[in-house]
């Protein structure tokens, strides 16, 4: 625009002096220089008019590590060629560069091109707005139009492949067993009823449909030993490493640190993130056995998923872990206190936090006492940048009863989590 600013400022001089004279050279020059002005214009408006762009997202919901492929595809709807267009896209997704600069782009034609982003950070996006920019060749004069086509992705956490979560052994005790009906086929069996019509096949009881001529379902109900928990401590103090602007995130995929590792996907160097990979990866290691599983925490808002068993339960969880962020004002221990009410005995708490502080391996005791089994996964916040070490709270974890994995920044969360923790001195019991 420098230049067409320059180009109206001769375009003064000149009608200054052609008015002033009256020489026809200064109104050649002057006409010239108009000439310059109006026909950049048009050109540039031609440039951003009669243009079709459309985008499509092959998938609205990706995951950390995976692949986000978009198709552009750039129309001229008029039969005037197209010099050059600039398409700038101004997605929120990092590491999403969609912008392009078409050249030569003839009557009734089109080009086209795809994107390929490694997604490196979980969150909800938007996929544009888009601008169109054109100019006339000389760079005299550019004009842009701006297109609202936005879209939305979600991009779940990371998840790692547990092959071997430790999970305490489990009782039973007579007396203790809650009748809780649910549509899934148990090892429980809890009576008949009445065909109803979206009951399967299998659950059909023979025997008495036959007796009673008519067809008869069997009814199932949920064991309080399969019921798992996660709480994630999203308490805004009991985390370390650089904030997310801090961070430069790249589709640079890290090497698996030993042979056997699954970890190919790169996590920032923050225990918020590392908290909510395990958890996302614990949910998906136990709905994929069949499981019941739920979700506790306490961000800016309280977020608690009923157990539930499936793939819907899955998506729900993800769904969640994906846009959740560590802006808690609650302390992990008055959390596990607080929702301590929805475990029923024989179940198992996943209680995972970056917090050095002892305080909550105290609810965590209380918890163990109410006959609920707790494995507690401790983020050593020392690895994070953290001052305080995390081995009091570890050897108050173990000495509370549960069973204690530490996870330090860098590690394979496979195996940290599958490696048992060895106290290097023996510590007083919480509490």
């Amino acid at each position: 625009m420098t230049r067409y600013r320059v180009i109206w400022g001769l375009l003064l001089i000149a009608l200054v002096g052609a008015l002033s004279t009256g020489r026809s050279l200064w109104w050649t020059f002057a006409g010239t220089l108009f000439m310059l002005i109006v026909i950049p214009v048009v050109w540039a408006w031609l440039g951003v008019n009669w243009l079709r762009i459309t985008r499509r997202t092959f998938t609205r919901v990706a995951q950390v590590g995976e692949v986000l492929e978009e198709e552009f595809k750039l129309t001229n709807l008029s039969r005037i060629p197209k010099l050059w267009v600039e398409v700038r896209d101004y997605s929120t997704l990092p590491g999403h560069y969609a912008s392009r600069v078409v050249s030569l782009v003839g009557g009734r034609q089109w080009r086209g091109w795809r994107v390929k982003t490694h997604c490196v950070q979980r969150g909800r996006y938007t996929l544009g707005p888009l601008t169109v920019c054109s100019g006339d060749p000389l760079g005299i004069y550019q004009m842009q139009r701006r297109l609202s086509i936005v879209h939305t992705i979600l991009v779940y956490p990371a998840t790692v492949d547990l092959l071997d979560f430790p999970l305490p052994a489990t009782f039973l005790t007579g007396g203790d067993a809650l009748r809780r009906r649910t549509h899934h086929v148990t090892t429980n069996a809890a009576g008949v009823r009445d065909y109803m019509v979206g009951d399967s096949i299998n659950r059909i009881h023979w025997p008495t449909s036959v007796r009673r001529q008519r067809l008869i379902v069997k009814e199932f109900e949920l064991d309080p030993i399969a019921d798992i928990w996660v709480a994630l401590d999203l308490f805004s103090a009991a985390h370390f490493g650089p904030i997310e602007d801090d961070i430069v995130y790249t589709p640079t995929e890290h090497p698996s640190p030993a042979a056997g590792d699954e970890v190919t996907f790169w996590l920032p160097p923050r225990s918020e993130e590392y908290a909510v990979s395990i958890a996302a990866s614990v949910a998906k290691h136990f709905l994929r056995q069949g499981r019941v599983v739920g979700l506790i925490a306490h961000g800016a808002h309280r977020e608690v998923i009923p157990g539930e068993r499936g793939e819907r339960q899955l998506t729900k969880i993800l769904e969640t872990l994906a846009v959740i962020r560590a802006h808690g004002a609650i302390p992990f221990d008055r959390v596990l206190a607080t929702e301590s009410v929805l475990l029923t005995r024989g179940a198992t708490l996943i209680a995972i936090s970056a917090w050095p502080d002892p305080a909550w391996a105290l609810a965590v005791q209380e918890i163990v006492h109410n006959g609920i089994h707790v494995v507690a996964i401790v983020l050593d916040g020392r690895s994070f940048g953290a001052e305080q070490p995390s081995d009091d709270v570890i050897a108050a974890l173990a000495n509370a009863g549960a069973v204690v994995r530490v996870v330090r920044c860098g590690a394979s969360l496979a195996q940290a989590i599958r490696a048992e923790v060895v106290l290097a001195s023996p510590r007083s019991p919480a509490g």
